[in-house]
């Protein structure tokens, strides 16, 4: 390590904001020209992005997934492939395998690359693939690159896993390990949209097929938006915030929130507040903030910790969901650090 390690993060200036406003503003409005009535969806899809996280989207079949993240290789101008989980899949059906080939008059063992050799992966219904195939994403998504024969193979940058989920046939699937649900920066439930988006679709797209989009972000112009997701300040309050979030979401912790100590069986992992920080981060910039505010946290919360909660059995008998603990501990949690007791306050 040398000084340089330790410098401090140049903060980005007003003009920097603005040209990286102009960007997402582009992207967040193609989405929205393929994907109507779902604004929402597409502004957290495109947090997830710039925090360069990767994304679980779970929803009814038909909802546009897909087509979402199409529209978004499309838009950036990446390399996008599609995986279709199935239960007869196996690892090497996705990362490649070594083949037998005559090279220069002698036989070798050739590795030809499997599909998640992509910018964009979308790995359709993602638990219809039995553990040991959903195992060959671990180090995937965690270390960007895939191991095959004791041999690295780097990822192409930037790499992006999004999968989706079908929430109600559960025969034949298999539920992702904690392990693996972990390595999602952001669970997102997709909802259906109403009658008159419905309207609009059917009357002014033949059999619902989006138009055409035109690349309106080049690679160099994404990676300036990564750098200045990374120089978007966190203050240490608001850092203080989230770790006190993450912290009360265990129930060993006697200032946790009663419902917490109640019903949560596991609490979140540091890579939750890691993934609170960045995807934070990532939403000042949408909005134009060349700072986090605490606004921005409790915006991102709800996808980063939903999906990291492990619910004791009571908890579904009572109705208390993740979303309810999480909505719970947002508004138990104070975002200063220090609580006034209530006799001295009246005072």
């Amino acid at each position: 390590m040398n000084a340089a390690d330790f410098a401090p993060v140049r903060l980005l200036t007003p003009e920097e904001v603005t040209h990286a406003k102009v960007g997402i503003t582009k992207l967040i409005d193609g989405l929205q020209t393929a994907i109507l009535g779902q604004q929402d969806l597409i502004e957290r899809v495109t947090t997830c992005l710039l925090a360069r996280g990767h994304l679980l989207l779970e929803g009814l079949p038909g909802l546009g997934k897909t087509e979402l993240v199409k529209s978004l290789s499309s838009l950036l101008g990446l390399l996008f492939r599609r995986v279709q989980f199935t239960p007869d899949l196996l690892p090497s059906d996705i990362v490649g395998a070594p083949i037998l080939q005559e090279v220069q008059g002698a036989r070798r063992l050739v590795f030809h690359q499997g599909p998640i050799f992509a910018n964009l992966l979308l790995a359709d219904e993602i638990n219809r693939a039995t553990p040991k195939t959903q195992a060959a994403l671990l180090e995937a998504m965690q270390e960007r690159r895939v191991t095959v024969m004791g041999e690295s193979h780097p990822l192409p940058f930037p790499f992006f896993v999004l999968a989706t989920q079908n929430p109600i046939e559960l025969e034949g699937t298999y539920p992702l390990p904690e392990a693996q649900v972990d390595r999602f920066m952001f669970k997102i439930n997709v909802q259906a949209v109403g009658t008159d988006v419905l309207q609009q679709i059917i009357t002014t797209r033949k059999q619902g097929a989006p138009p055409e989009l035109q690349v309106v972000m080049s690679g160099p112009e994404l990676n300036q938006l990564f750098e200045f997701v990374d120089r978007v300040h966190l203050p240490d309050a608001v850092g203080n915030y989230i770790a006190r979030l993450v912290t009360a979401t265990h129930p060993d912790r006697a200032d946790s929130p009663e419902e917490v100590r109640k019903f949560v069986r596991y609490g979140s992992s540091p890579r939750a507040a890691i993934s609170l920080a960045s995807s934070a981060r990532a939403a000042a910039l949408i909005a134009g903030k060349p700072n986090v505010g605490f606004a921005e946290v409790r915006r991102v919360a709800p996808n980063v910790l939903g999906h990291r909660l492990i619910l004791d059995y009571s908890a579904r008998m009572e109705g208390w969901t993740t979303a309810k603990i999480v909505e719970t501990l947002l508004s138990r949690v104070p975002e200063v650090g220090r609580v006034i007791p209530e006799d001295i306050a009246k005072d």
